[in-house]
């Protein structure tokens, strides 16, 4: 198992970011989706923590093959899909991810968002976390894959009209108010001989990415959603996420490929010369009147043959 704890900071306080975080997870999700590839949402509703108390339980399927490396499509079937279930008790959520498909890969992901610039080094009361296991993350700096930038959420040059807050400049969580950061700790495992240190640094590569990009947006579409009710976003979530459902089933039943038909066709051969070239060498059938070449010599013969 590879364990990390990622720390990412948001010029946000973390009760704005009660809001920020469903509008961006949501509106994210919707931008993700297309090409057969994108997020399902098949349960959203409310639940109750012994200890944490009222919050929500999702879970979605992650349509992503064609995101995964030439190697691992090998593996995997046509439609592959990871199983996404989340417990959020804002401020402390817990995401597990499963693929039926693949039973030894298990991820879990542990979350507390706190009003400070990542200087807790035991944030979830067990055990502090190995220092080399700790990564902080710049939303301002730190490289990540370039399709996913857009000159708006460049944080390097964005300003909020609601908040007056950025552009982030270098040093920005060590001098910023508000400041929140999201702890998370990430557990991965998959036990199979020859592929585990692969796979786990693969997918602990992938969480990072996202992680990135996913706060990034949080911050850049500030605008969009401050200001909202829980109300608002929870309308918003729900509409996005049923455009998102219907768009997904859509590309996926347009990308089907059809299953081959099954058909015989036929050749007609009208003498032997022409079956010898064809490979194929003709009998006399004793007894049989219908194949007696005196009664019919000029009769073509024809052959059924199958596709291979």
């Amino acid at each position: 198992m590879l364990m990390k704890e990622y720390r990412i900071c948001m010029p946000l306080t973390v009760e704005e970011y009660k809001t920020g975080q469903l509008y961006m997870i949501s509106k994210h999700s919707h931008e993700e989706s297309g090409g057969g590839d994108g997020v399902e949402v098949v349960r959203n509703e409310p639940d109750t923590h012994p200890r944490y108390g009222a919050g929500q339980v999702t879970e979605k399927r992650i349509y992503l093959c064609s995101k995964l490396p030439s190697w691992i499509k090998k593996f995997v079937p046509t439609i592959f899909y990871v199983t996404e279930k989340a417990w959020n008790f804002y401020p402390y959520t817990i995401t597990e991810y499963s693929c039926s498909f693949i039973p030894r890969l298990n991820i879990r992901i542990e979350t507390r968002f706190e009003n400070n610039n990542g200087n807790n080094e035991n944030v979830f009361g067990d055990s502090p976390t190995p220092r080399d296991s700790v990564c902080f993350l710049d939303i301002l700096s730190d490289p990540f894959p370039e399709k996913h930038y857009k000159k708006s959420e460049d944080l390097s040059c964005w300003v909020s009209d609601k908040t007056g807050r950025g552009p982030l400049v270098d040093g920005w969580r060590n001098n910023t108010k508000p400041i929140m950061c999201s702890y998370k700790r990430v557990e991965c495992s998959f036990e199979v001989y020859g592929f585990q240190g692969r796979i786990e640094e693969f997918i602990h590569k992938n969480i990072r990415d996202i992680l990135l990009v996913g706060h990034r947006q949080a911050v850049a579409w500030v605008d969009e959603w401050h200001g909202m009710s829980l109300e608002d976003v929870r309308e918003f979530e729900r509409r996005l996420q049923q455009e998102t459902n219907r768009k997904l089933k859509n590309e996926q039943c347009d990308s089907a490929v059809p299953l081959r038909p099954s058909f015989s066709r036929s050749i007609s051969v009208t003498d032997e010369s022409s079956l010898k070239k064809m490979g194929v060498n003709t009998v006399v059938i004793p007894g049989s009147s219908s194949c007696d070449s005196s009664s019919s010599p000029d009769k073509p013969m024809r052959l059924n043959s199958t596709p291979e």
